[in-house]
């Protein structure tokens, strides 16, 4: 058998291994939500207008970003030799545009699932309080990954780039740029860190552990956090009403 990572370099090896994990948060977002067009069709729990397995339809972009994911690293392996600079754009491009329509996909039913509530069509809190956690969830997640992609140029940009963690064109401030001396002196900011920024703005509603510095990072986060808020502050509060 030859050895695919023979020739790699350890950032190479890195980027592939954030490609990895993204395509497996890409994956969970489709199971729940599978999951949940199935615990919904058996239930007979419809989404306010629309029938129980239109929870599937928000899974289809997700699918289609999970094969650019996997295009993405397929092609990065195959051109390890290859200065591929004008072909990761357009996949970065590609992946952006794609988490952008899960977001609204996500958005669209959590004003569904809002409807619901409005026209009391929800009948028990466990129906709302599934609902909302995928939701909630897939809201993390797209999140996590736009951050990925958005900060200096991409995942692929600042591993080819090797530049001190306080170069110019950041989109987030970590603590290891603003002290770099907790941290080994090549540190750049991987995927996890920035499923950690969406998680903690989708749970605290502000910045905690990374800071935004430019206007789209801002606007992004603010987004976030409206959908975030939106489903924690209203539904779970209506969830617990139902269930007190």
């Amino acid at each position: 058998m030859t050895d695919r990572s023979k020739g790699l370099t350890d950032e190479q090896r890195v980027g592939r291994l954030e490609v990895r994990e993204a395509a497996g948060a890409v994956i969970a977002v489709i199971v729940m939500q599978v999951a949940l067009a199935a615990v919904c069709t058996a239930s007979n729990w419809q989404l306010w207008l629309l029938p129980a397995w239109a929870w599937i339809a928000t899974a289809i972009p997700e699918a289609i970003l999970l094969g650019v994911l996997v295009l993405q690293r397929h092609r990065h392996r195959e051109e390890v030799k290859v200065d591929d600079g004008e072909q990761t754009p357009t996949r970065r491009h590609a992946a952006i545009w794609l988490v952008g329509f899960i977001t609204l996909a996500n958005a669209l039913a959590l004003l569904a699932l809002l409807g619901e509530l409005l026209s009391a069509q929800v009948r028990t809190g466990t129906e709302l309080l599934f609902e909302a956690a995928v939701i909630w969830a897939t809201n993390v997640i797209a999140f996590g990954l736009l951050y990925w992609e958005l900060d200096r140029g991409g995942p692929w940009q600042r591993a080819k780039d090797a530049a001190p963690v306080g170069s110019p064109g950041a989109d987030f401030q970590f603590p290891q740029m603003e002290n770099p001396g907790l941290s080994e002196p090549t540190w750049r900011p991987l995927l996890p860190d920035y499923m950690y920024v969406a998680f903690t703005n989708a749970t605290a509603f502000s910045p905690t552990d990374a800071m935004p510095l430019t206007r789209r990072a801002k606007a992004v986060m603010a987004i976030e956090t409206i959908l975030s808020a939106t489903t924690v502050l209203l539904v779970a509060a209506r969830a617990v009403n139902i269930l007190g």
